[in-house]
C-alpha cells in the first residue's frame, strides 16, 4: 500500500515540478510540507492539486501574490475541489480580461514601432504615450515599473 506522504522528490517527479520550484512554493507559503524523524520533507496528497492550480495559475499570467493570496482562502489540508476552482478562477477574470485588454492595445500599437525598431523616437506610442516626455528627450525615458 502506498504511503499517504510523498518525499520532495516523489512530489517534483508526480507534479512535474522541478525540486527548487517546490522547495520556493514551500518558501513563499504556496505549499506546505511536514518533517519526518528524519528532517526529511514529506508532503501529503493534496498538494499536488494544489500544485496543478498554482501551475495552471501561472500558465495565465498570475502573479505569485495572487495565487498566494487565492490559496489562503483554502482550508490547509484538504485537495482543492472543482467548486474552489471555480470560485478562484471567477475572481481571477478581471485580472486576466485586465490582460487580455492591454496586450491587445500592446499589439495594435507595436505597428507603429516596428518601422524603426529602435524605440529612440522622440514621440513613440510605446515608450512616451501622448509625447508626454517629449522635453526630457529622445530615447526610452519611462520604464513599465516607473508608471
Amino acid at each position: 500500500m502506498p504511503s499517504s506522504e510523498l518525499s520532495v522528490g516523489e512530489l517534483a517527479r508526480r507534479s512535474g515540478v522541478a525540486v527548487s520550484a517546490l522547495h520556493f512554493y514551500e518558501s513563499r507559503g504556496l505549499i506546505r510540507s511536514m518533517r519526518n524523524a528524519g528532517n526529511q520533507r514529506r508532503y501529503t496528497r493534496d498538494v499536488l492539486r494544489r500544485i496543478a492550480l498554482i501551475r495552471i495559475a501561472q500558465r495565465v499570467g498570475l502573479s505569485l501574490r495572487d495565487i498566494q493570496d487565492a490559496l489562503a482562502q483554502l482550508p490547509d489540508s484538504r485537495t482543492p475541489t472543482r467548486a474552489d476552482w471555480i470560485r478562484l478562477s471567477r475572481a481571477w477574470r478581471h485580472t486576466l480580461d485586465a490582460r487580455v485588454a492591454q496586450l491587445l492595445a500592446l499589439r495594435d500599437q507595436l505597428s507603429d514601432c516596428i518601422g524603426c525598431g529602435c524605440l529612440s523616437l522622440q514621440r513613440c506610442r510605446l515608450s512616451n504615450p501622448a509625447d508626454c516626455l517629449a522635453d526630457k528627450g529622445n530615447g526610452a525615458l519611462r520604464w513599465p515599473a516607473d508608471e
